[in-house]
């Protein structure tokens, strides 16, 4: 029987017409007992005031442990090292470090001109300023601004090289392409720690768009299976359950200990897919849906 995984959980800070819901989605995905629950920052930080928000408020809760997602998008380097300090100094002391994308969708990166120049040189600098873990992005499939291959490992090795302790992937729905993927990266000598990072199809046709831009492969059975369902809301759930689960299977079937579900905020689809998984006791399970 296969050991217990590192399960931990990303969400997005709230509109405030959105806010009592998201507290009580927080409420119901703490009790599964997550690893850390990450709050993303939104492109060029445009979230940066909301995710600060939400940010100390789990930590006065005192529940899951936050994870502060970070970029270096238009900003200088003392704007970045001060809104990490100030996180630092509350308490966060785990990150996401992430390069980031432009405001505008699909824009080129342009680096500030007093910022950091990507992931790798904010690791360095949330380790100098106290962070205890740092986590990055990993690509197993070619990021939209590199061409792969040996480009993506190298950026890779330069964030390890910086200091990060392990390397979220971007999401992928055939699970031999993250395990060709892991193999690479042995290969090229990083024995650091690869999270498999889970999308759970909410809802088709924007998971379909979101994967356009992001150079994330939408595969013919993905589309077969789910573009049947668009009118039928409890068959569209069940399917984006199983092929959820089935995918994580077969990924701890080949030894991955470590996953991160973007759960888009919702908790019903989350609290499904680790139930199948056995990911969380019937307890927790009973109190996650009160």
């Amino acid at each position: 029987m296969s050991r217990m995984p590192q399960v931990s959980f990303e969400v997005f800070p709230p509109s405030p017409k959105t806010e009592d819901r998201f507290w009580t989605t927080v409420a119901r995905l703490a009790v599964l007992q997550p690893a850390y629950l990450s709050v993303t920052y939104g492109a060029g930080g445009s979230a940066k005031d909301r995710s600060d928000a939400v940010l100390r408020r789990l930590l006065r809760l005192r529940g899951p442990q936050p994870a502060a997602h970070l970029s270096v998008v238009d900003a200088s380097r003392a704007e970045t090292d001060d809104l990490a300090k100030g996180w630092i100094d509350a308490g966060v002391t785990r990150f996401v470090a992430l390069r980031g994308d432009m405001p505008e969708m699909g824009a080129a990166f342009r680096p500030h001109p007093d910022g950091y120049g990507g992931a790798a040189e904010l690791t360095s600098a949330l380790k100098r300023l106290g962070a205890t873990h740092v986590s990055v992005g990993a690509y197993p499939e070619p990021h939209p601004d590199h061409r792969g291959g040996d480009s993506d490992l190298a950026h890779l090795h330069g964030k390890f090289a910086a200091g990060a302790d392990d390397a979220i992937t971007q999401y992928v729905f055939e699970p031999e392409i993250f395990l060709r993927y892991r193999d690479r990266v042995a290969a090229a000598g990083i024995d650091k720690p690869i999270v498999a990072g889970i999308m759970p199809v909410f809802d088709f046709a924007k998971v379909s768009s979101f994967s356009r831009r992001c150079g994330a492969s939408v595969p013919a059975w993905l589309d077969a299976r789910f573009a049947p369902l668009a009118d039928q809301p409890d068959a569209h759930h069940a399917a984006a359950v199983e092929t959820a689960v089935s995918f994580c299977r077969r990924l701890q079937g080949e030894g991955v200990e470590a996953f991160h579900i973007y759960t888009l905020n919702r908790a019903e689809l989350t609290i499904d897919i680790c139930r199948d998984l056995g990911w969380a006791t019937p307890a927790r399970l009973r109190e996650a849906a009160a």
